[in-house]
């Protein structure tokens, strides 16, 4: 079983130190995500089904909402990552005068020295405990730096910008609908009615302007509420499953686990919220 070693929660979302050694089924963030190798054997994460290794030499990138799977190489020892999940906002906010958008090049980040440096100080920081307010500063340069080396040596490479967006409102509508019944069991097909839209419509519209499939951006935004309330409240792990639509606490662990590849129990052990 996967395990949570150190996790943060901030203003830029999450940085997480992870021992992993199990499988995480196709899924889809709507942060920037970043993932590299501290120690351990190598893995492969599968960005859109093109693979791109965690390893010794190279680090992987998914831009937000495209979906990934994560598949160890080594699933009895596994390996320890470093795990970034980035909101896009952030890190236009950092720093005014970027021009990136937090749009990757390609999956595959190569592991240069300056960016393996800050990988190196970022996991001292987790790992060990120290001044947690030098983390925002550590974590810019690196998303910085990787977004930067995603881009390099791209044919006609240029600055790719935000997902426009949502821009018709039918689907602003179904995802309202959705956003408020995150607890409930859906139908997407009344979804659909309610947004004005047939059924296989909706679906074509809603993954044309999102990225993904409703039933998987349903999934994705219980999954950020699951990790909120774990890190952020003290919530029974019981009733953050019921208040997300689990019959059982079994059942949430068992979605928890497909998706970030540990117990709930496990995440909130080592859960921090940085101001």
């Amino acid at each position: 079983m996967s395990t949570a070693v150190s996790v943060y929660h901030g203003p830029l979302g999450r940085v997480t130190l992870y021992h992993l050694n199990r499988p995480m089924i196709k899924h889809a963030h709507r942060e920037g995500h970043l993932a590299f190798w501290v120690d351990g054997a190598s893995a492969t994460m599968a960005v859109k089904d093109v693979p791109a290794t965690i390893g010794r030499e190279s680090g992987t990138a998914a831009n937000p909402w495209e979906m990934h799977e994560y598949i160890p190489h080594d699933p009895v020892d596994g390996q320890h990552a470093l795990v970034l999940y980035i909101k896009p906002s952030w890190f236009l906010d950092f720093d005014r005068h970027s021009v990136a958008a937090l749009r990757f090049g390609r999956p595959e980040i190569e592991l240069t020295p300056t960016i393996a440096g800050l990988v190196g100080k970022i996991v001292a920081l987790m790992a060990h405990g120290g001044a947690t307010d030098l983390l925002d500063g550590y974590l810019y340069e690196l998303t910085a730096e990787s977004y930067q080396q995603s881009h390099q040596w791209l044919p006609g490479a240029q600055e790719v910008q935000f997902r426009p967006q949502i821009n018709d409102f039918r689907v602003r509508k179904s995802i309202k609908l959705i956003t408020d019944n995150i607890g409930n069991e859906l139908d997407m097909g009344t979804i659909a009615s309610e947004s004005g839209l047939s059924r296989p419509h909706f679906f074509k519209l809603f993954r044309e302007q999102i990225g993904v499939t409703p039933k998987l951006y349903w999934n994705t935004i219980r999954m950020e509420k699951a990790l909120r309330d774990l890190a952020e409240t003290g919530k029974h792990i019981t009733d953050i499953g019921f208040d997300l639509g689990f019959s059982s606490q079994s059942s949430f662990s068992r979605f928890f686990a497909q998706n970030a590849g540990m117990a709930p129990t496990d995440y909130r052990r080592v859960a921090h919220v940085l101001n």
